[in-house]
């Protein structure tokens, strides 16, 4: 994926398509790193230029605090499905699509926190992309999104980009290559092998 072409195609896909409710929700899922967040930011920009109100809400912001992981012993797999907070996650989603004006969760990567009514949707929101590893999972709680998305992408990788974008990331954070092979081992790369095994139907692959 990658060209200000294909952005332009995708926008006005998503502004074309039809909704079911006040507001059009668009999933975009992937394995981590598969470049969600910036494909998510990309077509913001994008929509809104062509005054087509638009935000964007990342799963990211639903992780458990690390004192809770900690405490269930899954600090070390964070990313993994059970590590998320499934239950408010689907509330909000549930809120988003009845046109609601609600506050939401972000995660602040730096410091490995999320932060609670970090952002807010406005009601005058047409369109909200969400972006997730889990938003196309076929995992019982985790199908039970899918009749909310009016349109869901699925970003393709191949392994070995995933691998090399994954490296980097923990290199970006300071670890040198032992380390950063160890984190993405414990946690990225068995989570990326579960959102392509269990991955469900989407309307568009990229």
């Amino acid at each position: 994926m990658g060209g200000d072409f294909h952005i332009d195609v995708l926008a006005s896909k998503i502004m074309n398509s039809p909704k079911a409710g006040p507001r059009r929700l668009v999933a975009l899922a992937g394995p981590p790193a598969s470049g969600k967040s910036t494909l998510a930011k990309a077509l913001c920009e994008n929509l809104n230029a062509s005054d087509h109100r638009t935000q964007v809400v990342s799963m990211d912001g639903f992780h458990l605090d690390n004192s809770v992981l900690e405490r269930h012993g899954l600090l070390p797999r964070k990313g993994a499905p059970e590590t998320f907070d499934l239950d408010w996650f689907t509330e909000l989603v549930s809120g988003l699509a009845a046109g609601k004006t609600l506050y939401y969760p972000m995660f602040d990567r730096d410091r490995d926190i999320s932060i609670a009514s970090a952002g807010l949707i406005d009601e005058r929101t047409e369109t909200i992309l969400i972006e997730g590893n889990y938003l196309a999972y076929d995992v019982a709680g985790w199908r039970d999104l899918l009749p909310h998305w009016d349109l869901s992408m699925f970003l393709d990788v191949p392994e070995p980009q995933l691998r090399n974008r994954l490296l980097a990331r923990w290199k970006s954070y300071g670890l040198d290559d032992a380390e950063a092979e160890a984190r993405a081992e414990m946690s990225d790369f068995p989570n990326a092998a579960r959102v392509r095994k269990h991955r469900l139907p989407t309307t568009m692959m990229i």
